[in-house]
């Protein structure tokens, strides 16, 4: 016996699907019969993603940059002072690739804490 005879002998009014409830009384102005009705989901895709970057001065000391990246971008110290002299050599890095909204919180702490503490470290976000 293959599937669809089985169906026709478990199913012998062909109904496509089984419901109960309010759908199933013919005076409901939402009734939809056997047809299961389910809600389509919208498509959400990805949000874009927005490139962090370090920019150089000859004034902020090394240290502090890579207790920056440390702190803000969760690196580990081998990874912060990578960065730092990528900073340092090409003249900017990048330090993380986040949703706008994140990218740019970042860029403006890390810019307020440099503030704070009295340094001219600055931070730019571009489109990945």
């Amino acid at each position: 016996m293959n599937l669809q005879q089985w169906w026709q002998r478990e199913n012998p009014e062909g109904r496509v699907g089984i419901s109960a409830g309010p759908a199933d009384n013919p005076a409901d102005p939402d009734r939809h019969g056997d047809l299961a009705i389910e809600e389509a989901r919208p498509k959400l895709k990805p949000p874009s993603m927005y490139k962090v970057l370090m920019i150089n001065d000859d004034y902020t000391p090394m240290d502090f940059v890579v207790e920056v990246l440390e702190d803000f971008f969760s690196m580990n110290r081998e990874q912060a002072t990578r960065v730092m002299l990528t900073v340092h050599t090409e003249g900017k890095a990048v330090c993380g690739l986040y949703p706008q909204d994140i990218a740019e919180t970042k860029a403006t702490q890390v810019v307020e804490y440099a503030r704070e503490n009295q340094h001219p470290l600055m931070c730019q976000v571009e489109k990945a």
